[in-house]
Order: structure tokens, then sequence, then C-alpha cells
């Protein structure tokens, strides 16, 4: 069967998304369907290992040539024996030489669509909590999260919020931090982004996002002014005063960051729309 072409593709139907249950993990089936997948985008085991040798900083085995079964069982085990978090640093390595294969020394007919579009799949399918994207390995949360954040950073950067779309796309790279998300830092530059947007629409360009609230009343219709408020005190509490000791919850901070994008967006597109 031609994978290009297989009937789901060709129906764009997606995997339904799975609860997450995988992030400072990659299970054994990750890693095989990983090495499958590349195949799969072009790549032949010995390409595959020429990528997985210069990042895992090891020299191939000189006396495995053949690429089946040889070299392909040697790039199974590399993969198999590496970290959790250097199987994304791979992935991510592997869409970089399908992206520019000259640059790496490839030659051959490569499919990154092929190579993202299946992972991906594969990454909602057995509910694991990242996702590929312009190249990178990123925090992926629940379908409530990822399509209100990134409708949001679209309304900002349509809107001319440029300085807040960018505190959101670092509060999601702080998310995607390998081997440790940095929460602290996520919270505070999705906090700094909607406190932008606020400061801008209330024309008041200095107090935090509490002091906003409390003097431009209306800004956010009531109660829901309640809730983003209560949503500052806990990140002002948290990123701000952390104690040691205190430990972030990833799941408290997967929602304070999407409901702060969600209200950034909203006040954005009302006030410039």
């Amino acid at each position: 069967m031609n994978l290009y072409d297989k009937f789901s593709t060709r129906q764009a139907i997606e995997p339904e998304e799975t609860e997450i249950v995988v992030r400072d993990d990659a299970p054994a089936e990750l890693r095989g369907a990983f090495v499958q997948i590349a195949y799969e985008a072009g790549l032949s085991p010995t390409q595959l290992r020429q990528v997985v040798c210069r990042v895992l900083r090891t020299e191939p085995d000189s006396w495995n040539w053949t690429d089946f079964p040889n070299v392909d069982e040697e790039v199974r085990r590399r993969i198999g024996e590496c970290k959790w978090y250097e199987v994304y640093d791979l992935i991510e390595a592997v869409d970089q030489a399908l992206r520019v294969p000259e640059k790496h020394g490839l030659e051959g007919s490569f499919r990154l669509d092929v190579f993202e579009r299946e992972l991906n799949n594969y990454f909602r399918k057995a509910g694991i909590g990242w996702y590929l994207g312009d190249g990178r390995v990123q925090a992926r949360g629940p379908e409530t999260f990822n399509r209100p954040v990134a409708d949001a950073i679209i309304r900002l950067g349509d809107t001319g919020f440029n300085i807040a779309k960018t505190e959101l796309h670092e509060a999601l790279q702080d998310m995607s931090r390998r081997p440790t998300p940095d929460l602290t830092g996520a919270l505070q530059h999705a906090i700094a982004a909607l406190e932008c947007v606020a400061r801008e629409v209330c024309g008041d360009p200095k107090p935090t996002l509490g002091q906003l609230l409390s003097r431009h009343r209306g800004v956010i219709p009531a109660p829901l002014d309640q809730a983003v408020e209560k949503a500052w005190g806990f990140a002002s509490e948290q990123a701000r005063h952390l104690r040691e000791g205190q430990q972030l919850d990833y799941a408290e901070v997967e929602f304070v960051v999407g409901l702060a994008a969600t209200v950034a967006g909203y006040l954005a597109t009302k006030h410039r729309g």
C-alpha cells in the first residue's frame, strides 16, 4: 500500500484524540513508530543512523553496512537505549534533516509532510502530550487547550499585539522544555501577555493585571472578570512568590495559560476588531 495515499489520508480523517497519558517519557512503542515513520518519509536505515549518531554523539558500528537487517537493528537499539528526552531530540533532528537534506549530506526523495503528519497522528492516537510543528517538538494539551491558544495567537498577530503574541509563544516554549518544563516561566509569560493587552485596552500602561481589573470594571464582563482576577492571583502567588519546596502542577498551569490566552485574544479582538 502507498502510505502517502492511504484511505484515511485521502479522506482527511485524523485519529480521535486519546487522553494524554505520556509526557515525560518515550515508550518503546513510540520509539518503534518513530523509526517506521522515518522510513516512510524516505530515509534509509543508513541515513537515519547518520542522524541518530550525530545527535547522540556516537560512532556508527563500522561492521554494519547492510541496511536490513544490520543497520536497522543498530538504529533501533540506539534509539531504544537513549534517554526519553533524547528521542524527541532525534525527532527534531530528523525533521530538520528532511527540510534541508543537502545540508545534512542526504540524497534521495524525502517527504517531510509524511513524517510530520504520521508522527502527529501517532501522538494523538497514543495519548502522547507532544506535537511536532515548525521543526520543534512542543507541548500538546487537550483540544480544549490547543485550539483556543492557537486561535489567540492568531488574533493577537492579526490585531497588532505582537509583544503579547511573543509572550504566549514563550509560555508554550517553557511548557515544552525538556527534560523538565519551566512551569513558572510559562505562568509569567502567559500573564504578561494578558497584562500587555489589558494595559493597551484600558489606556493604563503601568498597573498589574489585578490593578487594571480593579480600576477598570467592565473591561471584562462580570462575573467573568472575577475568574480572571482569581487566575491572576493564583499565577502571582505561584510564579512570582514561589516558596521553597513548592511544586507547580502541569494541569493547573495549562489551565491558566489557556485562560490567559483566550482572554487576551478576546480583548484584542474587541478593542481592534
